[in-house]
């Protein structure tokens, strides 16, 4: 909390409270999103897997073949078929580096179930990309949802009305949403480009279904 210079009031982190306001009630949180919604987004794995896959071949690959010329070139040639081998058992290394880091993460991804759910009185959320925990809150709760880009993602973000009402999310959640926020302004989230269902479409019901309850930008 910060000091505030001499001769000034002390003023509350979230502003002068109003006279008879009662902070917000923690959100309520579960496990995973229900799939009883109206709206259910789901991530789409095998899309995430082909996009990622790519991007490493496109990184590997150019150094093994670099390397593969150089050895190739410099062996005499009744040890050039020794040196594929080799080539090819170091490119099978490193792509088994990268992919089961990345397969873990695929498989957390996948198997957290829905990302968001959208009904008449509000929207289910997770609160962590890699965990199912998911949060419940109304659209007089939320104070904007935006669409954010970083990298190759696309995000739906929801930003809450009032801070204080996800206090309760435990430890490794605040510092997965603190990140998150640094990128894309809230730690809400909701991938757009790597869902089972288009973005037009996510917008569409976000739109529906909020039904001008909060902005969307």
């Amino acid at each position: 909390m910060t000091t505030p210079p001499p001769g000034q009031p002390w003023q509350h982190p979230y502003g002068a409270p109003q006279p008879g306001y009662t902070p917000p009630p923690p959100a309520p949180v579960l496990k995973r999103i229900p799939a009883d919604q109206p709206f259910v987004v789901r991530p789409n794995v095998v899309k995430r897997a082909l996009v990622m896959g790519g991007v490493v071949l496109v990184l590997v690959l150019p150094i093994a073949c670099l390397a593969g010329v150089g050895l190739v070139q410099g062996a005499d040639p009744q040890a050039r078929g020794n040196a594929v081998l080799g080539i090819l058992g170091v490119l099978g290394c490193l792509l088994a580096l990268i992919g089961l880091p990345l397969g873990l993460q695929l498989w957390l991804i996948g198997s957290g179930g829905p990302v968001l759910a959208l009904g008449p009185a509000g929207l289910w959320i997770r609160t962590r990309p890699t965990r199912g925990q998911a949060v419940w809150l109304p659209w007089e709760a939320v104070g904007q949802v935006s669409r954010r880009r970083w990298s190759l993602e696309k995000m739906l973000v929801v930003a809450p009305r009032d801070p204080r009402s996800l206090q309760n999310l435990g430890t490794f959640t605040a510092v997965d949403s603190g990140l998150l926020t640094a990128f894309y302004g809230s730690g809400l989230i909701a991938t757009l480009n790597f869902a089972d269902r288009s973005e037009s479409e996510i917008l569409a019901a976000v739109a529906h279904y909020s039904a001008g309850r909060c902005p969307l930008v």
